[in-house]
């Protein structure tokens, strides 16, 4: 049910709100592109520069938008044990298939925190829980050790892996339980990760390329090798567009220019430079996106 290609939506704004016809649009668009799921208000959904309310109101409209064609993974963790259990709570009764929680940051917490913050969220919450890892963002790594303890806890189902180490990764798959579910946290290595016992990649690009995402992961685990290779290296230079600034500026970037949603982001992030832009209008003319601008 959680395996795949996973698209970290982007949230829309109009005029300082959320965009819900918007996020409607990019849900259709992304359930036609054959997607596996989507992940509403993580990383890429601009969550941090969100309120409860908008938080919760997000989640909720990619539930209903949804309508139980793909799963849903709520993006609920925060720095404190507290709000993320709050978060977490409200996802599952809205609806949400599972929940995808952060390591808490800003405050780098020890391993022996980061596993009792997790536990503590488990035991609260009865949703499967998909462990986030991205110390890149964080300041904190949480360790092969820690997962693998925590992979024992029941309702804990997987991590989304974004160390983009797949020295680290493989000792997660060696560690952890039997079933544990791991996922790619960056859109380059999710061919590398697949082919040493990963399960798909919460994605990115698959925001503005959800087809081509989904069939390299299919065609991976189909058996076609070359198939899913070709994908991989037809994905890279999109990879690296996607990248040329802080996620999820070009992406959302990306998506206006296609007319999909307006290019409007949540200080303290900003709108693509100028030199930037062009790059990446090139990029997306190479792959013959539709661009409008």
């Amino acid at each position: 049910m959680f395996t795949g290609s996973i698209t970290a939506l982007v949230t829309p704004f109009r005029d300082g709100n959320i965009d819900e016809e918007g996020l409607k649009r990019l849900i259709e668009f992304q359930i036609a592109g054959g997607t596996s799921g989507v992940v509403p208000c993580g990383t890429t959904g601009e969550s941090a520069t969100l309120s409860y309310e908008e938080h919760n109101r997000v989640i909720e409209l990619t539930i209903e938008a949804s309508a139980k064609r793909v799963p849903v993974i709520a993006g609920t963790g925060s720095n404190s044990t507290a709000e993320t259990i709050a978060l977490t709570k409200h996802a599952k009764k809205a609806g949400a298939d599972a929940a995808l929680l952060i390591t808490p940051y800003y405050n780098k917490p020890t391993q022996s925190g980061l596993y009792e913050h997790y536990r503590k969220v488990a035991e609260a919450v009865d949703i499967p829980i998909i462990l986030y890892n991205v110390p890149g963002r964080t300041s904190v790594n949480m360790l092969p050790e820690t997962v693998a303890r925590l992979s024992e806890i029941k309702n804990i189902i997987g991590i989304k892996e974004a160390t983009g180490d797949l020295k680290q990764v493989s000792e997660v798959i060696e560690l952890s339980r039997d079933g544990f579910i791991v996922l790619s946290g960056d859109d380059f290595t999710t061919l590398p990760l697949l082919s040493i016992g990963g399960h798909g990649v919460i994605s990115v690009t698959s925001n503005i390329m959800p087809g081509e995402m989904s069939g390299m992961v299919r065609s991976y685990f189909a058996g076609d090798m070359k198939e899913a290779r070709r994908l991989h290296f037809r994905l890279q230079a999109l990879h690296r567009a996607m990248f040329m600034e802080t996620n999820p500026i070009p992406v959302k970037t990306a998506l206006a220019v296609m007319g999909m949603v307006g290019e409007e982001f949540r200080l303290p992030l900003t709108r693509m430079s100028e030199a930037n832009r062009a790059k990446l209008i090139t990029v997306l003319k190479a792959y013959g996106l539709g661009v409008r601008s």
